[in-house]
């Protein structure tokens, strides 16, 4: 494969300490070792593949999922566990102007419809992922921002009908949201949960309606001819009718070479601490089960889970090597401090690192590759993957059944522009923080 970070960043090195893979067992599949064949092949064996191959293999699609390692060995099993509106990176006001209002409204639908997803799966299921948090909580990291929560609510409501509840700096603490922020916008959608648990059940899933997985599976060339794909792995080969590609920010340059220059990974890491008692929670006025983050551009967000312990991540990161990821451990830390001054010197056992995936157009995409024969993919889910990413892979399923109900707005179909500077784009990112760091002031 060919990648554009360093080399540690696809290893286990950022996975050491992951609080996620020490505390729930996702079973090894076997590798691929011999042709086989399927009607559709996806690539990517976390949240938008494995709702893609569930809801193809309950339709009666014969489906293979290839992973170049294991079950949500990537974002979709390292991350904060934020089930909750988002998806993309640009502003309303900037996909008004570039798509209009009805083609906005459509995507903000779809936002609400992608939480919505996930949780009708897990009711459907039944699985048990530690779900908690009424919707999530925006916390105003100056004045400034404070003083928009009004507004943002009342639009909130015009576009959902749901009240969103404005928390004004006094009440913070009453309400066990500490006393680090200026205010609170709480919107009353989304939740909390451990990602790997619901993995763990997507996998089972797919697996029970018929979906084969295979882990340790690296597609390493693909060739289409005479009307079928071709995907090459180091023991054997899938040969298939259709070809999705779900790999995010976890993606190679030519797995198809279409996705070249289109993806953009950018870091993320998480720190979490020992479990808190009841005693050190009140110490720091931070009671509440909301999962939260912070207002920044170069966002924190937080969550106290339901045993006790405190989830912290941050973006920031651009160096991709093991001495960067040592010195975002140091830096993680001092901001946790900075942030949530009473747990100074409570342990921090666990801490990881991993890419979200951004898009040039700061939107997500997912659907048919134009120009390309039977080529889907999905991905550029800017963070907020639980809940789009896996919204997704039903979408690329309903693509691919050619029927279904599922709203696909036009913002997720445009195409995705290649970034500049080709295979050399990270460095794009440096001044971009700069900016962003800037107007977190």
């Amino acid at each position: 494969m060919s990648r554009i970070c360093d080399p540690f960043a696809y290893g286990d090195g950022p996975l050491e300490s992951c609080f996620w893979a020490e505390t729930v067992s996702i079973s090894e599949r076997t590798p691929l070792s011999a042709t086989a064949s399927a009607d559709v092949a996806i690539v990517g064996a976390g949240v938008t593949g494995l709702n893609a191959a569930l809801h193809l293999a309950e339709a009666g699609v014969s489906v293979a999922v290839l992973d170049a390692k294991q079950v949500g060995w990537g974002a979709s099993g390292r991350n904060g566990g934020f089930c909750c509106l988002g998806g993309a990176k640009a502003s309303h006001r900037t996909l008004e102007k570039r798509f209009g209002q009805v083609a906005l409204s459509d995507y903000l639908q779809t936002e609400r419809a992608a939480v919505e997803h996930v949780e009708q799966l897990l009711a459907r299921f039944g699985w048990d992922v530690d779900r908690h948090s009424e919707g999530e909580t925006l916390l105003a990291h100056n004045a400034r921002v404070s003083q928009t929560f009004p507004a943002e609510a009342a639009a909130f409501e015009q576009t959902y009908g749901l009240k969103a509840q404005v928390t004004h700096q006094s009440e913070l603490a009453a309400q066990g949201l500490g006393t680090s922020f200026h205010g609170a916008l709480t919107l009353p959608i989304g939740f909390g949960l451990n990602p790997r648990k619901y993995l763990r059940g997507l996998a089972g899933a797919a697996e029970a309606a018929g979906a084969k997985i295979y882990g340790d599976t690296p597609v390493t060339e693909t060739e289409y001819k005479n009307g079928l794909w071709h995907l090459a792995t180091p023991r054997g080969q899938i040969i298939t009718k259709k070809f999705v590609v779900a790999t995010n920010g976890y993606s190679s340059e030519h797995i198809p070479p279409w996705l070249a220059g289109r993806f953009l990974p950018a870091q993320s890491s998480i720190l979490v601490t020992r479990p808190l008692t009841l005693a050190e929670q009140k110490a720091q006025s931070w009671t509440s089960a909301q999962m939260a983050y912070d207002s920044r551009n170069l966002l924190h967000y937080f969550r106290l889970m339901p045993d006790g312990r405190f989830l912290f991540g941050m973006r920031g990161g651009l160096a991709t090597t093991r001495p960067a990821h040592e010195a975002i451990r140091t830096r993680i830390k001092r901001e946790f401090a900075q942030l949530f001054p009473a747990w100074r010197e409570v342990e921090t056992p666990h801490f990881w690192g991993g890419f979200v995936c951004y898009s040039r157009a700061q939107t997500p995409f997912a659907g048919k590759v134009p120009g390309a024969d039977d080529l889907f993919a999905a991905f550029a889910f800017h963070g907020n993957g639980v809940a789009m990413g896996s919204y997704a892979g039903l979408l690329l399923a309903q693509e691919i059944l050619g029927t279904g109900t599922h709203r696909h707005p036009g913002i997720m179909r445009a195409t995705p522009r290649r970034f500049p500077l080709g295979r050399a784009r990270r460095l794009l990112m440096y001044p971009a923080y700069l900016y962003y760091a800037f107007k977190d002031l």
